[in-house]
């Protein structure tokens, strides 16, 4: 009996219940992979963090080297020099335009018409009195064989009225002809002559008339503007049909501070260079202008220089004056700074303290920049690392000998 209940709750134990079977092997492989994972996850943290460290390292060591800049640190040794005054050469530069000494417009001066032939163009060399340009004169010319036909006439009438007048004057004495008759013929023969001079003069006013039709250059120089074109029709005193540069003559007009303009003389040397040109002209100033613009506060100086390929009118050119020589303090280029405000230079007080100082500028050459204003060329002026240093900052100044 026993042994029949055992076998019915063995048969019910495998029909009704579940067994759970455990495999080792993958619980111990999973807990290798989550030992690998965390591994993992340790070491980037350190990569991060040890980055994080390297670039943090240089922005404290720039901040360090602000502070001793500032003074909480070393102090910096700055070269120096005490300029004190030198001769140097007064050079005064301006910027301006290029234009004709002379700049001349040719018009139509006859009664005008229709243009028939254009002789010239920009850039050609004329003579004196050159026809650059002819008219339709067709009118005029039959106008002129009318004049001289009338010209014949009163000739003809003229030798008549003469004729007359002797006979009448030879047969007076015999009594044939009166006195009163002899006068009427006088007053015929004169008013016939005065006939030939009015259609004479009528027909060399025509002539002068045609001439004026061809438009001819007023003197010798350089076309530079042509406004004209075959066809066209110009009225009576037509302007600008083309603009002359007489003799070839240029100029710069050059614009200068009042103060430099005090400087300048006619007849001063100057160097011009148009811009886009490596080459210089030599001119000199022939006109200086006597009166300030108001607005600008500026005065024009006029130089004279050849014609070159370079010196376009209406072009842009630099010049250089040369205005005799001066005394001023003489710097290196490395020493002058500029900003928005200006030109400036560091000089160093009693304290050794870097003190910023405006100055306006002179001639700058291969020698130097010439101080005009705010030196008087006994301070200590830094000569280079200005544009490292502020105002108030200490520094440690080592002297070098002043240009000569």
């Amino acid at each position: 009996m026993e042994k029949v209940v055992r076998m019915n709750r063995e048969t019910r134990l495998e029909r009704d219940e579940t067994v759970v079977v455990v495999d080792r092997s993958r619980r111990r492989r999973n807990m290798i992979l989550a030992v690998l994972v965390g591994a993992l996850v340790l070491a980037l943290a350190w990569f991060f963090f040890a980055r994080s460290e390297e670039q943090a390292a240089p922005a404290k060591g720039a901040a360090a080297a602000a502070g001793s800049g500032r003074g909480g640190g070393q102090v910096p040794t700055v070269t120096v020099v005490v300029p004190g005054r030198s001769q140097v050469a007064n050079i005064i530069t301006a910027s301006g335009t290029l234009a004709a000494r002379r700049d001349q417009p040719i018009g139509a001066a006859g009664q005008g018409g229709r243009v028939t032939a254009v002789l010239v163009d920009a850039g050609t060399w004329v003579q004196a009195g050159q026809v650059l340009a002819t008219v339709d004169r067709s009118v005029q010319v039959q106008t002129t064989a009318q004049l001289a036909a009338a010209v014949e006439a009163a000739r003809a009438s003229a030798a008549l009225a003469q004729n007359e007048y002797d006979r009448s004057a030879s047969l007076v004495d015999r009594g044939f002809v009166s006195r009163a008759d002899l006068d009427r013929k006088r007053a015929a023969r004169d008013q016939a002559q005065a006939q030939v001079r009015v259609a004479q003069a009528q027909l060399n006013a025509t002539r002068a008339g045609i001439g004026l039709l061809d438009i001819r250059a007023p003197t010798s120089g350089l076309i530079l503007q042509r406004n004209l074109e075959v066809g066209q029709v110009i009225g009576p005193g037509s302007q600008g049909l083309f603009r002359l540069a007489r003799g070839g003559e240029m100029e710069m007009r050059a614009a200068l501070s009042q103060q430099d303009l005090a400087a300048v003389r006619v007849g001063m040397p100057a160097s011009v260079t148009p811009i886009g040109s490596n080459s210089s002209v030599t001119g000199s100033i022939w006109q200086v202008s006597p009166v300030i613009d108001p607005a600008s506060r500026q005065g024009e100086v006029r130089i004279a220089i050849p014609y070159g390929p370079a010196t376009r009118p209406g072009g842009f050119a630099e010049a250089r004056i040369s205005a005799g020589a001066t005394t001023a303090p003489l710097l290196p280029q490395s020493a002058v700074l500029a900003d928005q405000e200006g030109n400036y230079v560091y000089v160093v007080n009693a304290r050794n303290e870097a003190e910023r100082r405006a100055v306006k500028v002179g001639s700058i050459d291969d020698s130097g920049v010439s101080i005009v204003s705010g030196l008087n060329g006994q301070e200590v002026v830094v000569v280079s690392a200005g544009p490292f240093l502020n105002p108030g900052q200490k520094i440690n100044p080592k002297r070098q000998a002043a240009a000569n």
